[in-house]
Formats: structure tokens, sequence, C-alpha cells
């Protein structure tokens, strides 16, 4: 009991300076826009030396937080000189400012202005640089003709030795001590240091784009004065290749001492590459002081809510948006109907110990997106492996097939190196004899290498920041809710749950065992009514290999993300969180975070969400649905998943239900939900303007502001009808049961009674028929002031109105920069503080904890909570 209770304890200080710190980081949420628009492409050739070349930048204009791909053609293979990248290479980094003229046939800005050269500064052992290449270090010549000498900088310096300047956007000049320096560092800047080109001389990388938000010191998105008015701030891509010369001017030696030179030195900068960067406005161009109407709920609607936020804001429609888990969404709407619109994917009332609210309820059917395994992983072939395989290395992964127990093996941390330092040499901790046997990883899981037999020829460094468990959030979700249950609709993967071994002799962690006879606690985990990621396991020990005089935990293995949005970023930057570099020299002494996976050996896989995803470019697995077939995420397979929903007022689909045999398992809809009865005319009347957006121009995918962003699937006809019956049923409502109005659920409703809409048969998907048959792209919807339920022909991608209001979605009475992390992260901190109060000897929180927000409203941070029953029986008597 001693070590559950100093687990727990543990387990609650870690989430409050992971909340905090994750907070602190997280003041602005980036904005939301598809992650590619059509139209928009650039092609560059390069020049010198490298004119063969040609690059071509995915996305160029209405930019955001988000990632796009560079690519190129044309060039020599990369070579090595050991692990260290020798010759042939692409460097590419984002700077701000006006053309500098120093390349009048390609436009582009200062060196300065360039964020770049924050390579690590200590523990570059496997790092695939030597300190010049990828710093901003340079060697001052009069007349330098040779890679990484500079006319400029360094002459004062010894030996010639300096660094080229770093100027920020607020005027603010870093001349030394740039490789580590106040306005970006390793953690936090998006250059790419080495990006290889194949043996066909092409290659490609997946390139985060930051705003101001994340990136303030280039101030890309910002509003600046122009001649006519006000524009955002635009910025620039820059691509620097390296060829075959050392710094002395002779032709790289393949040995381990290779000196490319940095790319911002005169010499490299001669070779540039530039591509302007047209972003959509940072920050809010609502009217200040307009009313706001708040939304709530579930991150799956997110990037579409702020979106059409934007729209919006030019017709005097505010709209909030606070991102809550949706169990907890519904207990507050349920509990205060004038809490406003609230998004979910489950009715009222459907949550176990929860009641509907007896007066109307009107559900409308909003988005169409799922849950998916999004990851970054590279090529590091075995030795001996086929040519064929060894061409690849260093490329990307672009597809993986992951059947519902290979999930549940990374969920319930049953890889043997998940436990980290459990099992040494073959000997096993105490406790721990389950996991002798076990694969260390998943790519070294005979399931998986099955699915994708490419892995048997590839290396990786299996330790917990790899393959032997997946990134999650925190907090109660129904993503996490449709996780589960996908794998409980899969025979093989219950069978593992209750403790039965796999094919090849690999068992469950039993501390997430089903089976109460298996389970150490005496109780099995109930993964039936699982709605979130428990990381049960108390395995807690001095990693090995190092001289640490602390203990690390699993929560420290394998930490939290805030949210889906996060953990697609942090795949993106393969970045795990986990603080595995021991600092014996730190105040006091601490675990310190190595910083991103080194190029060309990246693992990193996470629980995200389609829209996230598609945002940072992130590849997702294909996952096995009840057809038996790998399906995934696409427009496609989420309309035949949604096909298959079922339920009355807002139709859920079910993993096990989604029988066709395209259908993408973890599909989910979004449905919005208002109690009218709580609601103001007024309040109602702004709601119903909201859906009728939705279901119309907001259902036109595109990435201008107000469309809807990549990882949506356009609305089926007859859902984009329901949607505009529930906008009728909000804005004609005029009281409760007896006043001509009915009472009761009303999914859609009409005016006068519940007006049940469908639940199910009418879901038809988008391309097909609904079930009158019409083709769900073509037809005539009924709709209220002229509202319109169909969404136009074809994708816009040319601005439009909407291109003058912002994609970042704030409002002033709702900044969503801070809010959209406070929230999910007050929640989740509060709920681990609940479970570990009786542990701290703290007193008990009044539940719910409310949070005052700007405009006088208030959020729920701390939910009246329940402990699980199996959770109850551990605690001491009171």
């Amino acid at each position: 009991m001693k070590r559950l209770r100093e687990t727990l304890v543990r387990l609650v200080a870690g989430a409050a300076v992971g909340a905090l710190a994750g907070l602190a980081v997280a003041q602005a949420a980036p904005s939301a826009t598809a992650a590619d628009a059509t139209g928009s492409a650039v092609t560059v050739s390069g020049r010198g030396e490298f004119k063969d070349m040609k690059f071509t930048v995915s996305q160029t204009k209405r930019l955001t937080s988000q990632a796009i791909t560079v690519s190129w053609s044309g060039g020599t293979p990369t070579t090595f000189a050991g692990t260290f990248f020798n010759t042939d290479f692409v460097q590419i980094m984002q700077c701000w400012g006006d053309d500098d003229g120093t390349v009048p046939s390609n436009p582009g800005p200062s060196r300065t202005q360039c964020q770049f050269g924050a390579s690590p500064t200590t523990d570059r052992g496997s790092w695939p640089g030597n300190e010049y290449d990828d710093t901003r270090k340079v060697f001052y010549n009069a007349d330098p003709s040779n890679y990484g000498q500079d006319d400029r900088y360094g002459a004062a310096g010894a030996n010639g030795l300096g660094e080229v300047p770093f100027k920020s956007v607020d005027g603010t000049v870093i001349t030394s001590g740039t490789q580590n320096n106040a306005f970006f560092n390793r953690n936090t800047t998006n250059e790419v240091d080495f990006a290889r080109t194949g043996a066909d001389g092409s290659g490609k990388e997946y390139f985060e784009v930051q705003t101001a938000n994340e990136a303030p010191h280039l101030g890309c998105g910002t509003p600046v004065r122009t001649g006519s008015g006000t524009k955002p701030r635009s910025c620039w891509l820059v691509i620097v290749p390296q060829g075959r010369l050392d710094l002395d001017g002779k032709p790289y030696a393949d040995t381990s001492t290779v000196n490319a030179g940095s790319p911002v030195s005169s010499t490299n900068w001669k070779n540039r590459i530039a591509v302007k960067l047209d972003f959509n406005s940072v920050g809010t161009n609502c009217a200040l002081g307009s009313d706001e109407r708040p939304t709530t709920g579930s991150e799956l609607v997110a990037d579409a809510m702020t979106s059409w936020q934007a729209a919006l804001c030019p017709t005097g429609k505010v709209y909030g948006y606070t991102e809550l888990g949706e169990p907890d969404t519904r207990a507050r709407l349920i509990a205060d109907g004038s809490a406003g619109l609230a998004f979910t994917t489950r009715a009222l009332g459907a949550d176990e110990g929860s009641t509907a609210p007896s007066d109307t309820t009107t559900y409308a059917p909003v988005a169409l997106s799922g849950t998916v395994i999004g990851f970054t992983i590279e090529r590091r072939p075995r030795s001996g492996a086929p040519d064929d395989i060894r061409r690849q290395a260093g490329t990307k992964v672009e597809s993986i097939d992951l059947t519902p127990r290979l999930v549940a093996k990374l969920l319930t941390e049953s890889y043997r190196n998940s436990t980290w330092g459990a099992v040494l040499g073959g000997t096993a901790a105490k406790g721990y004899e389950w996991a002798k046997n076990n694969p260390a990883g998943l790519a070294s899981d005979p399931e998986f290498i099955a699915l994708n037999p490419e892995f048997a020829y590839l290396s990786v460094a299996e330790t917990p920041a790899t393959d032997t468990d997946l990134i999650t959030s925190l907090g109660h979700t129904d993503t996490a809710r449709a996780l589960w249950r996908w794998i409980l609709s899969d025979s093989d993967a219950r069978k593992f749950l209750s403790g039965l071994p796999d094919g090849s002799g690999m068992v469950v962690n039993p501390y997430y065992s089903t089976n109460p006879d298996v389970n150490p606690t005496g109780s099995g985990f109930d993964a039936v009514r699982a709605d979130d990621y428990p990381k049960s396991d108390p395995w807690c020990t001095i990693p090995p290999g190092t001289d640490a005089t602390l203990k690390q935990c699993m929560t420290d293995f394998h930490p939290y993300v805030d949210d889906l949005h996060s953990g697609a970023l942090h795949t993106r930057r393969a970045d795990t969180l986990w603080k595995s570099t021991w600092d014996p020299l730190g105040n006091p002494p601490a675990f310190k975070s190595p910083g991103p996976q080194t190029v060309g050996s990246r693992f990193v896989i996470t629980v995200t969400d389609a829209a996230s995803a598609a945002r940072y470019g992130l590849q997702t697995a294909r996952l096995r649905n009840a057809a038996g077939k790998f399906v995934a995420p696409d427009h496609a397979s989420l309309t035949a998943a949604a096909t298959s929903a079922t339920g009355t007022d807002a139709p859920e689909i079910d993993p096990a239900k989604a029988t066709a045999a395209g259908a993408y398992p973890l599909a989910q809809l979004v449905h919005a939900v208002a109690r009218p009865g709580s609601l103001s005319a007024a309040a109602r009347k702004d709601y119903a303007a909201l859906l009728r957006y939705v279901a119309g121009a907001g259902q036109v995918t595109g990435a201008d502001p107000g469309r809807l962003p990549a990882g949506y699937a356009p609305l089926s006809k007859s859902l984009r009808e329901r949607a505009v019956r529930a906008a009728d049923a909000l804005a004609k409502y005029t009281g409760p049961a007896g006043s001509g109005n009915g009472s009761g659920s009303g999914s859609g409703g009409t005016d006068g009674g519940s007006g049940q809409v469908g639940s199910g048969s009418d879901l038809g998907g988008a391309g097909g028929a609904a079930s009158d048959g019409t083709p769900n792209n073509l037809g005539t919807s009924p709709t209220a002031a002229g509202a319109s339920a169909r969404p136009g022909a074809a994708p816009s991608y040319d601005g439009g109105k909407a291109v003058q209001t912002t994609a970042a979605g704030t409002t002033p009475a709702d900044p969503a920069n801070s809010l959209r992390y406070a929230v999910p992260v007050g929640a989740a901190l509060g709920a681990v503080a609940a479970l570990g109060a009786p542990f701290a000897g703290g007193s008990r929180p009044r539940l719910p904890l409310r949070m005052p927000l700007p405009g006088g409203r208030t959020v729920t941070v701390l939910p009246q909570l329940t402990l699980p029953e199996r959770l109850r029986r551990l605690l001491p008597p009171r």
C-alpha cells in the first residue's frame, strides 16, 4: 500500500508540473485550416552547382500552424562519413523580412532573420553534424570562395571564428550564443538541419510552419500596415542545398571529420532558394465589443469550429469555442442548459450514472472525422538488409497496418521495454517475469512484422521513446472510448486482455488484464467502460545506464500530452517528451529532455484525430475493420462508416457495426446539442445561424477560413438536412411543454414536438444516396431564412470574403490562444489531483470547481468525479 501511495503522490506532482509547463509553453493555440491548398504549390530551380535541382513547396498561401512538404529532384545522392552527413544534403528554415536584394532572380530575406542554428550544445554523440554545418558559426575570410566562410562576421574573433547574428522581428539582435538563444532552441525550432537526397536524386521533408503564436520573433501572420490598410505579415521558406566541397575548397574525404559549413555563411547563402509564404491573419478580426455565443466540447470539432468562427465574424456573429472532454461537456450541459451549444458524439444521458434532461433537447450533426494512429517513422536498415531496403534508408514509412490486439499491446504497456529496466540481461524484477519473453517493442513483434514485413529489416532502438507505447492525452474523451470499443470488438484482442497469450506467446501486462484472477489489484481492468488512457502499472526505477539518484515511473517514461492536437505536433517534431538524460550538474540534479529524435532514425506514434494528423502531415495507420479489411482514414472511409451510425438523438458509429468493407473503424460523428428552453430567443437565433452555416458553406472542403479543413469528410445530404431542421427547431422554439412546442428529446426537432428525424437509416454517405435515393451531392434541402444545406459543387481555395478574417478564430471574449490548452490541462490536472488528494493529505476540493473566464463566463475545470470501484477498494479507510 505504501508503494501505491507513493506512486499516486508522484503522479499528482508530475501532472501538476507537466500541466503548468505545458500551459506556459502553449500560450497560443494554432489556428486551423486545411493542411494542403491545391493551387498554391511553388516549384523553384537551384542555381550554380545545384542548377539541375528543382524544389517544390506544397503550400505557400493561407498558411497557419501546420506542416507542408518540401520535395526535390535532380540532386546527387547523400553520402555519409560514419553517422555524419557528408555530402549533398538539404537544409531548410523559416525566415522573416523583406527581400534583401542579394539575388534579383530569386527574392529572399536577410540571413540574419532566419530561424536556424539551434542544434544540441551537449550530448552530440549521436548527432549527425559537426557543430558548424548545423549552427550559425562561421570562419572569416575577406575574399571567401569555399563553403562555410564569411566575408563579414568573425573578423575580430580568435582564428576568425564568429557567429551570424539573429535579428528578431522586434529589432532585438542576438550576436553570440545563438545556438541556444532567448528566442528559439532545440525543442522549439522548426529548422531542418539535415534532409537526405535518395539514390534517385529525389527527397522529401515535412516542414512545420510556425506563426507568430509559436515563433513571435518571426512574426509570421501578424497584421502589418500597408498602403491600403493591413495584411498578415508574410515570411519565407529558405532552402540551402549543400554540395561536395569542404571548407578548404577540396572535395570531401570520406572521414569522420566533415564540414559543409553553416548554411547562413555568406558563401553557402549564395546558393539559397527562397519561397515566399503567405499566412492567414494571427489574432482577432472580430469586432471589439461584439456579443459572444459560447460553444464547448469535443476536440474532434476544434479545427472545423475555429475555421467557421473566422468566416462568421464579418457577419457580426461571434462564437467562442472552449475545448472540453465530451463526458464533462455532457455533464455540464445536463446541469446547466444555459451554458450554450455543446459538441459531443453521444446523446445527453448516455453516460453511466447520468440522466437526460426532461426538457426539449435539440441535436444537429456538424462534423464527420475520426480517431487515428499517427506516426513519424524513418527507415534505418539493419546490417545485411536487402538492397531495396538499404536504398530507402532515411526515408519515411508511409503506412503501417495495425490490428486491435496490436493497439491493445501498446496501450497496456505490455512490451518488454515499456516497463523500462524491469528486465535486464534476461533477469526480471519481482513481479515482472511476464515481460521476459515479450517482444521488446512493436517493431520486433512477430504479429506486427507479419503485417508489415519490411520491419524485419529495419533497426529500431526499442525504448520508451520509440515503439513501446503510444503518446496519449489525459482526460476522459469519446475518442478514447471509441478506441477501446474498437479493441473490444475483436475476439483476439479480448482474449489478450483477459490474459491469454498471442500466437508467439506474448502476454498482457497483468495490471491491465480484464481478468481479476490475473490482475495484481484483484480487480479486472474495466475496458468496457474505459474512456481514458490509464497508466496502471506502478513500476518505478532508476533508469538503467544512468547515475541518477531519482527514480522514474511509468508517467515519466510515457508522459501524457495535453490533447490530441498536442500529440500530433510532438509526433511531427519526433519529441516524445521523455526526459531521459540525467543532469547531475543541474540545480537540483534532474532528468532533462534530449530534444527531438535524431534525423534518419525517428520513430514516434500517437493517438490523435484526423484533422490534427492532416494539419501536421502525419502518416496514419490502416486499421482493421469489422469486415477484416485494413482501411486508412479518408473521405470515402469516414463516409462509409457514417452510414452505419445508429441511435435516436445523436447517432453513434459503433466500430463493431461498421461492417462495410471500406469503412474506417474509428470514424466519429460529432453533434451540436442545445437545450432551447434554457436559452434566450437571441441565443437560439444565433446558434441556429451557426448550424445553417455549418450545414452549408461549412461543409465545403478547402484551406480558406470558413471551409472544412483536411481531416473531415463533408456531411451527406441527409445529415445536412438534419442539421438545418435542428436550426429551424432552435429558431422557432417558443416554450416548454403545454405551450405548443412539446417536450422531450428532439433530434433536429420541428416546431411543435420532439421532431424525431431519422436514426441511422437516413445517414447516406457523401457521394452516395440518401434514404430517398437522392444523390447526396445533388438536390435542395428545406431551409429557413434562405439558408442552404447544399455545399457548392467544388472546393474553394481562392480566398473569398473570409480571407480578410482570421483562421485563428480568436474572439474578444474568448481568446483561444491560451484557452485551448487551459481547459483540458486544468480538467486533467483536477482529475489527477482528485485521485491523489486522499494520499497527499490535502482537504477534499468542493466539486465541481469552476474557473472564471473573460466576458463573465466560467468553465468547469474540475467536474464532479467518481473513483472507479476497483480503485476505491485500494484506498485506505477514511
